[in-house]
Formats: structure tokens, sequence, C-alpha cells
């Protein structure tokens, strides 16, 4: 077959394999991992069928890496990965149920809250003067959400 890089062909698919692998260890995400392992089986059927197709080889090339994609994700979905530390990336989440002091007013329903050496932007349903106690009940984006301590 002319036109190829390698011969045989499977180490054309076996090269792209490694390629995408190593693409994978600069760029997160668990995407071209699976097209690399999809590549490495595309040159593993053409040692059992060497003159399978170009066209055959990209489709069996397009069917197992999308296939192979949508079942990792299919497989985290109903199995997502268990931590020790669920919050550690969720900094706002890590304050639900804590009470804090006013720094700023809530006025039009925002104020601040100091939370140890940082200051977060707080949503309160009623405006209430600086030093009143909040308890964070939610986050909404970047902001807490909290309601007036008794």
């Amino acid at each position: 077959m002319s036109g190829w890089l390698l011969e045989p062909v499977y180490w054309n698919w076996w090269l792209l394999g490694v390629v995408l692998m190593a693409v994978e260890a600069v760029v997160p995400g668990f995407f071209f991992l699976w097209m690399g392992i999809a590549a490495l089986l595309v040159g593993l059927a053409l040692t059992a069928l060497p003159e399978l197709a170009w066209t055959y080889q990209v489709l069996l090339f397009t069917l197992l890496s999308v296939g192979s994609i949508v079942a990792w994700r299919l497989r985290l979905r109903r199995h997502p990965t268990r931590t020790e530390d669920p919050l550690l990336n969720r900094r706002g989440h890590q304050y639900v149920g804590r009470v804090f002091t006013l720094d700023a007013p809530v006025v039009n329903g925002h104020g601040k809250i100091r939370v140890d050496d940082s200051t977060w932007k707080v949503l309160v349903d009623q405006d209430c003067p600086a030093g009143t106690r909040l308890r964070v009940v939610g986050v909404e984006g970047v902001m807490l959400k909290g309601v007036i301590e008794p």
C-alpha cells in the first residue's frame, strides 16, 4: 500500500497510538488515552487482517475511539471517583454550615465576610449592618449564600 509512512501498515497505527498516549500525558482529560488505545487496537486488527482497506481502518478507529470515550464517561457517571476530601477544589462549599461576621453591611442583598485571610462576597435575603453574624447555607457561583443567625 503506497503512501503510508511505515510498512507493514499496522506500525502506523501503533505509532499513532503511542503518540496519542504521549499527548494524554501532557493534556488532561482521559480523551487522548482512549483514542490511543483505539489506534493500538486497529494496529492489532491489521496484524490479523493485513488487507483491510484504509477506509475500514479509519472507520474502526472512529468507532473504537468514540465507543471507548462514551463507555468511560458512562462508567464515571455510574461510579464517580471517591476521595477523602471531596471539597478540596470547591473552596466555597467548605464553608457551608459555618458562621461568620459581616465585614461590610449587606446592601441590596450583597455584603462581604472575612474568611481566614480572604474576603468573600455574600448574598443575604435582607439588608443588615456590619457585625451581623451569618450562617453560610450555600454557594452561588463565586459568592456565598448566607442567612442571619438569630
